[in-house]
């Protein structure tokens, strides 16, 4: 078995991640989703993405780097609202 060639490049750390931030939170606010769903919903975004647009010639690739999308915005938000909580209480 071959292992796929995977490289991180721009598209995944500036447009992948933020994209599945922003439609993530999208749903959240228009289709009034539990809180318990959202990190499933980027999950599911990270994947369809990586999958179906960034990784769609080798399926592992984007397996493998549509759970990166996912979870990359899971923490990146996890630690920006950490962050801001924090921020606010200090005042």
């Amino acid at each position: 078995m071959d292992f796929p060639t995977i490289h991180t490049n721009f598209w995944d750390a500036v447009i992948a991640v933020p994209l599945v931030m922003v439609i993530t939170q999208l749903i959240k606010v228009f289709l009034k989703v539990k809180k318990k769903y959202v990190p499933t919903i980027a999950l599911i975004l990270g994947l369809s993405i990586s999958i179906f647009i960034s990784h769609r010639h080798h399926f592992f690739a984007g397996l493998f780097m549509g759970w990166f999308y996912g979870y990359a915005a899971i923490g990146s938000y996890a630690s920006l609202k950490t962050t801001l909580l924090a921020f606010r209480n200090k005042r």
